[in-house]
């Protein structure tokens, strides 16, 4: 007999778990199912790892850019240490403690790939085959997320690359590594790697860190050629082949990259290819569009509402942060419509992910950090407002100049003339990520400048550069 719940998740990770545990904290029964470790992609391939290998590696050299600590550093990173430190944050690949906290908060689990077969219908095959039928009282939830994109480079998958699985999840460390991307992936790996002390060659056909100001990525270009990487750009793979040794990248300028191991980073794809998409009118293995309350867009949710995705699935914003964001808006509303309740939808209402549109923050855990929120220059200048930018010197600032000798840093602020306050700001250097709350804060409480110059920063600290960004722009009135 099929198993009825009041929600049906489909993907247990940090996103799937926060939908099911919202909707259970207001009354509803829910169910996850999941075919590889509860937790997903940022427990134990992505975020945690990810971080843990660049950590050791960002610590040494902050520890070597300050005079007194630079005398004292003597060595070079332990490479196993760091990777069992790597193994520590991932609990070695096993998932006994994830699967404790979803029976502590009253989420079922059933494992195994999960198909929508029908309204509100989901079957499960369980690894040894046996399929389990899941019945929805009123929604299910698709949290799936993504997986690595290969592109069609000729020989590609016969040398079988590296995706950000392979990368974050390395049993050793290669002599040499070959990185294929530009983004936040493929910087992030190739200033772990260098760490850890591969040769590290980045390939992109055009700058690192695309989406985000143009100062960022050129400064994470600079340091990366410093710590000795290759950054090659304005070029692309054309062949990949196997050879002795390793891998052969051929380049469309006719010149070649050997490396031990070839890392793809060029993007991700949603992981829906075997959902069941069609059995509910729509298409299997695309992106899934939703409105403001992660409710899919379609004729299947036309007489009531019942699917829903959340996450990097539905391609509003790929971060493990805004997806679990998403999932609270998710989870409450789901309960709210469940039992009849008024649904806030309206912006910035409890049910609306208003966030994901000119609010999202990001950190890139880079040498130097990139830490982000909102707009650009070049995406609010699309989005047709009238804006100014202004940009300061981050080293120029007291408290950086204490952080570390020779600080190279850069920070900016993206201000909508017509309101005066900030639709972003961008902040490049050592230790920049704790400096992005504030900024979030400006952004999506929509804090006018003038009552910016009444937050005093504490001094001597790099929030001084909220002043000298002020003092820049000039004062309002």
């Amino acid at each position: 007999m099929p198993r009825s719940y009041d929600l049906v998740v489909i993907g247990a990770g940090p996103v799937g778990e926060n939908v099911a545990d919202y909707a259970v904290k207001r009354g509803l029964t829910a169910v996850i199912v999941e075919s590889e470790l509860v937790g997903g992609e940022c427990s134990y391939w992505a975020c945690m790892p990810s971080k843990a290998l660049l950590r050791s590696g960002l610590a040494l050299d902050a520890a070597r850019r300050i005079g007194g600590a630079r005398e004292a550093v003597t060595g070079q990173l332990d490479m196993g240490a760091v990777l069992r430190r790597r193994d520590s944050f991932v609990s070695d690949w096993d998932d006994t403690s994830q699967v404790e906290w979803l029976a502590s908060a009253g989420i079922d689990l059933v494992r195994g790939h999960g198909r929508i077969t029908g309204t509100r219908a989901v079957t499960v095959t369980g690894p040894d085959g046996s399929t389990t039928e899941l019945v929805a009282r009123h929604a299910v939830a698709v949290s799936t997320g993504t997986a690595a994109l290969l592109p069609g480079i000729d020989g590609l998958v016969d040398v079988k690359p590296w995706t950000s699985r392979e990368a974050t999840g390395a049993e050793r460390v290669p002599a040499s590594l070959a990185i294929v991307g530009g983004g936040v992936v493929a910087a992030e790996m190739a200033t772990a790697y260098l760490s850890l002390g591969s040769t590290v060659t980045l390939v992109a056909r055009s700058g690192l860190l695309g989406g985000m100001e143009p100062f960022a990525g050129e400064l994470v270009a600079d340091q990366l050629r410093k710590s000795g990487a290759a950054v090659r750009l304005g070029v692309s793979p054309v062949r990949a082949d196997r050879r002795p040794g390793g891998v052969r990248l051929t380049l469309d300028d006719g010149s070649t990259v050997e490396a031990e191991e070839l890392l793809v980073a060029t993007g991700r794809v949603p992981r829906t290819e075997d959902l069941g998409l069609a059995s509910v009118g729509l298409e299997d293995g695309g992106w899934l569009d939703v409105d403001e309350t992660l409710l899919v867009r379609g004729e299947t949710n036309a007489d009531q509402p019942w699917l829903y995705a959340v996450g990097d699935v539905n391609h509003r914003a790929l971060l493990t942060h805004q997806g679990k964001y998403q999932a609270r808006a998710a989870g409450e509303v789901i309960a709210a419509r469940a039992q009849g309740r008024p649904v806030d939808d309206a912006p910035w209402g409890l049910h609306a992910a208003t966030a994901d549109r000119e609010a999202v923050p990001q950190v890139t855990f880079t040498d130097p950090e990139v830490a982000s929120v909102g707009l650009t220059e070049a995406a609010a200048r699309r989005a047709g407002y009238d804006l100014r930018m202004v940009e300061y010197d981050l080293g120029a600032v007291s408290g950086a100049a204490l952080q570390a000798d020779d600080y190279i840093g850069r920070a900016a602020l993206v201000v909508d003339e017509a309101r005066g306050v900030l639709l972003g700001a961008t902040f490049v250097g050592q230790d920049v990520a704790e400096l992005l709350h504030s900024a979030t804060i400006a952004v999506v409480g929509e804090v006018p400048l003038r009552r910016l110059w009444h937050a005093v920063p504490s001094y001597p600290t790099i929030s001084e550069i909220w002043l000298r960004l002020l003092e820049t722009y000039g004062r309002p009135g």
